[in-house]
């Protein structure tokens, strides 16, 4: 079996990536292909050092800082992938990876994290944070997500099977793409992401995030400015910093990029994580309940499906709250709640919830999907064939 694996770009280890390490550590033989690859040499551990096939766009000029420009070239890019060779082809999509052109003789299986947010459901959120309601760039930018997800949905034929990160993102899946998905929970590495006695809780929050719009870190800041007796870190860079720097009161501090080891610790010590997207699955809150660590979150997406909180599951031991609004009043009022219970969340009951997202249980997982749907491709083509 000749495999090939399809993910969109490589610029840094984010979740996406970590599946793909995942997917790669089931097939190491497989060829990696993706549209633009910046990886440094120093951060290529995680997918094997692997030689990537990349597009044309990765030869464009400013591809490496401003590749989300290239946008109308990429289901063209992703097009030209030649694949004719290969058995199986596994694409991770979030954006055009599913696009790829196979044959009836080969088996597309797609690990969805998301149909291209800014072309469906949150095309409005986008345009508006991107300040682009009105005027002329507003309506060339409408066509071209116009025409994304006519292609969008022409492609969705071209998958044997879909793939979800979660119950929330296989809903989307279905609304997009009229297709049932299997959901297949991303891996959280809690050999890595564990408890460490040595650093005991320290009278903090913490965020860790990529400083991007959607992200909402700028609720969070506005919600500590209202209670200046805490105190709020965030971990992470991104285009928000200087907005959020300037947002910030004394009592929030942002420590920019932070390596995997400093964050862990953070993780560690922090009285609570705070996340206030609306994410398809997001790994950083399991990553803290690996920890150790409860979670605070926005009661929306993929988070509903990690955290244990006593008002969805109220028979089970606790790791988290939701506040219901992207509302800095709302994260406030959560935080009061966590204090005058902060006894119902255990350190034991956090790591055995994040238990239940393992790698070894992400790989076995894949390992068995895949080996039933290839052997039921391939009885299907040897079946075609004895008829002929």
């Amino acid at each position: 079996m000749k495999v090939a694996i399809i993910h969109e770009w490589l610029l840094v280890e984010a979740g996406a990536e970590k599946v793909l390490s995942e997917i790669l550590k089931l097939f190491p033989e497989a060829d990696l292909f993706c549209l633009i690859d910046f990886l440094p040499s120093a951060k290529r551990n995680f997918i094997g050092n692997r030689v990537t096939k990349t597009s044309f766009i990765q030869k464009l000029p400013f591809a490496k800082d401003k590749y989300r420009l290239y946008l109308p070239l990429m289901p063209l890019a992703v097009e030209q992938f030649d694949l004719s060779a290969y058995d199986l082809v596994i694409s991770c999509n979030y954006a055009v990876a599913k696009g790829v052109i196979t044959g009836p003789n080969q088996l597309h299986i797609s690990y969805i994290h998301s149909p291209m947010r800014y072309a469906w459901d949150l095309q409005f959120q986008y345009l508006r944070q991107a300040h682009l309601e009105k005027g002329v760039k507003s309506w060339l930018t409408r066509y071209l997500l116009h025409k994304m997800r006519i292609w969008d949905t022409r492609t969705a034929h071209g998958v044997d099977h879909y793939l979800a990160n979660s119950e929330f993102i296989a809903r989307r899946v279905k609304k997009v793409y009229g297709r049932t998905a299997t959901v297949i929970y991303p891996p959280v590495d809690s050999d890595f992401f564990c408890p460490d006695p040595a650093l005991p809780k320290q009278d903090f929050y913490l965020t860790v995030s990529r400083l991007v719009p959607y992200k909402h870190i700028d609720v969070l800041v506005r919600a500590f400015a209202l209670t200046p007796a805490r105190q709020l870190i965030i971990i992470g860079s991104g285009p928000e910093a200087k907005r959020l720097q300037a947002l910030a009161s004394n009592n929030v501090t942002l420590l920019g990029f932070q390596d995997n080891a400093t964050v862990r610790d953070y993780l560690r010590q922090t009285r609570a994580f705070l996340f206030a997207a609306e994410e398809d699955f997001g790994i950083v809150p399991l990553e803290a309940q690996a920890c150790g660590t409860p979670v605070i979150a926005y009661g929306r997406g993929g988070v509903l499906e990690t955290v244990i909180s006593p008002e969805h599951h109220p028979n089970q031991p606790t790791t988290g709250l939701f506040f219901p609004t992207q509302q800095p009043a709302a994260v406030v009022a959560a935080l009061d709640r966590f204090e005058d219970d902060s006894e119902s969340f255990s350190a034991q009951a956090c790591r055995a919830n994040a238990l239940r997202f393992s790698p070894a249980i992400f790989r076995h997982q894949l390992q068995e999907f895949v080996n039933y749907k290839y052997e039921k491709f391939t009885g299907d083509l040897k079946n075609f064939a004895e008829k002929l």
